[in-house]
């Protein structure tokens, strides 16, 4: 049996101080159900970068590519599953916590760890955020071009368009109030997975099919660097960092109540990741671009799919991007209002309202300016997602179950979660390596405010 670690220390965070606490009381109110947490999670998780798994599956081929899709999937399963059992425990102990960086400090005792948290997940919250209007705006560039091939729009200015509408949705107030339009994220993320199986599906049964190709780089070594590049795509998409901050919107008891939204979520996983996996390696092999949709849409030639479908699905994935950036926006503005707000006064108070409307705006407009001015930070978030996620989602949580629930070290349970943090901290050294070589050998395309996103 395992046993469980009695607390050796008070509750750092305590209750009472959170009833002063804006960022707690105001951004992280505790009102939701388990679907509600569900459906947070599933934007978190499930998003457009489903569109570029193909792509790391030309890194790996069918059979790696699928033993590192289902071998994330099920760790990542039971690396969210055994930090709701750590926030349970806690709970259940008077320490309730709902950020990520005080549980953090709180089990493994150290307050450097803290700060660590803090900077990790601002990196990837910021990074996402930057991605998502990034995408976004390369989004109407596309149905743009398609519209007016000859139009003299720049990508920038879709971009300023797409950080114009952030602005204005970033101002609900709570991570609660983006329940519904998290449930409607969900419906989106499988309607363009199933737009885009379908025009897959289209494009490989046409008389005129893309040539297959599934081998790997001919040189050993560019394989390796492949591999590790394409392993480190697959754990950012699993990828969330937020888990505690999702579980803080469920109103206590929480205990349990996660566990049903990871099924929910991971429910919507297995459909849309291994459909897409599937369906956009089989067409394209080792051609498959870092976006299913340009594969699909290629520069020279006519659309390999109805123009409404892939159209629908650019709509679709749009739409999400919005509530991606909403979401991994949430940690930052619990920073915001936990400095700027007055907890006293209500949440709609002119001494609340005014400092949330300012602070938020400039957050989204430094977001849309870093966008803008770096349309090649696909190679950048690279870097973060395997010095971010990995750390957040694949080495940490394992270390808090251990300190938190000590179990024997002669247990299975024990060896799995060491196991998993010495394989996972490997690989998101050898994915950083892979990542800033990536971003070396594609230096010579970068160029501040250009028109063009580079793969």
């Amino acid at each position: 049996m395992e046993s469980v670690a009695e607390p050796l220390h008070m509750d750092p965070f305590p209750e009472q101080s959170r009833e002063e606490d804006a960022g707690a009381v105001f951004v992280l109110e505790s009102k939701g159900t388990w679907w509600h947490a569900g459906f947070h999670l599933t934007t978190a998780i499930v998003g457009p970068t489903i569109l570029t798994l193909p792509y790391a599956f030309r890194g790996l081929g069918w059979g790696l590519g699928f033993l590192c899709l289902t071998t994330m999937g099920l760790v990542t399963f039971y690396s969210y599953y055994l930090m709701s059992k750590v926030l349970d425990h806690c709970e259940k102990a008077g320490r309730r916590h709902i950020r990520f960086r005080e549980l953090a400090a709180d089990v493994l005792g150290s307050g450097w760890m803290f700060y660590f948290v803090i900077v990790i997940q601002g990196s990837i919250n910021t990074g996402v955020g930057i991605g998502a209007i990034l995408l976004g705006g390369e989004c109407l560039q596309i149905m743009y071009s398609n519209i007016f091939p000859d139009g003299s729009l720049k990508l920038y200015e879709f971009i300023a368009m797409v950080t114009a509408v952030m602005i204005i949705l970033s101002q609900l107030p709570t991570f609660h109030s983006l329940r519904h339009i998290n449930l409607v994220s969900l419906l989106l993320s499988l309607g363009y997975t199933f737009l885009v199986v379908g025009a897959c599906i289209h494009a490989g049964t046409s008389k005129n099919p893309p040539p297959r190709d599934y081998s790997l780089e001919t040189s050993e070594s560019a394989r390796v660097f492949s591999a590790f590049t394409s392993i480190s795509i697959i754990a950012a998409i699993f990828g969330n960092g937020i888990l505690p901050e999702i579980q803080a919107t469920v109103a206590p008891p929480a205990t349990g109540k996660m566990v049903k939204g990871l099924l929910m979520c991971y429910a919507v996983i297995v459909v849309t990741f291994y459909s897409a996996s599937v369906a956009g390696y089989w067409v394209f092999g080792n051609k498959s671009n870092s976006n299913i949709l340009k594969s699909l849409m290629p520069d020279e030639g006519p659309s390999l799919a109805p123009t409404w479908v892939l159209g629908l699905a650019i709509i679709f994935v749009l739409l999400q991007l919005f509530a991606i950036g909403l979401v991994y926006s949430q940690v930052a503005y619990e920073i915001m209002e936990t400095q700027s707000a007055d907890v006293n006064q209500g949440l709609f108070s002119r001494r609340n309202l005014i400092p949330r409307i300012v602070l938020r705006t400039l957050y989204m407009i430094f977001c849309g300016f870093m966008a803008a001015m770096l349309p090649f930070f696909g190679d950048i978030n690279g870097i973060v997602g395997a010095i971010g996620f990995i750390p957040l989602d694949f080495i940490l949580p394992m270390l808090l179950y251990n300190m938190t629930y000590k179990p024997p070290r002669s247990s299975f349970t024990y060896w799995i979660n060491i196991s998993i943090i010495i394989v996972f901290t490997g690989a998101g050294l050898m994915g950083t390596f892979s990542s800033i070589r990536k971003l070396i050998l594609d230096a010579y395309k970068f160029k501040l405010f250009s028109s063009d996103v580079v793969d």
